[in-house]
């Protein structure tokens, strides 16, 4: 029982490794569907959306966990 409660968790850690890009990552996919939905775009704009947003937003957590270890190695780097 104790394997499945390991595996569980790191199959959830997967996910929600990042906590702002699975939120971001949601909060689009709500928004491009509401709009695809209520036809203020076509699905052809919608999935472009969709795709530039994943992107962006992808960009976006890549550069934060870059300048936090950057950051965490110059603390370092000074500790020492």
């Amino acid at each position: 029982m104790n394997i499945l409660k390991i595996v569980f968790k790191e199959l959830l850690g997967m996910f929600i490794d990042d906590g702002a890009l699975a939120l971001l990552s949601l909060i689009l996919i709500a928004a491009v569907g509401l709009v695809v939905k209520l036809g203020f775009v076509t699905a052809l704009v919608g999935a472009l959306i969709l795709a530039v947003g994943c992107l962006l937003i992808l960009a976006e957590s890549v550069f934060r966990a870059a300048k936090a270890k950057v950051r965490s190695a110059r603390q370092k780097a000074q500790a020492v």
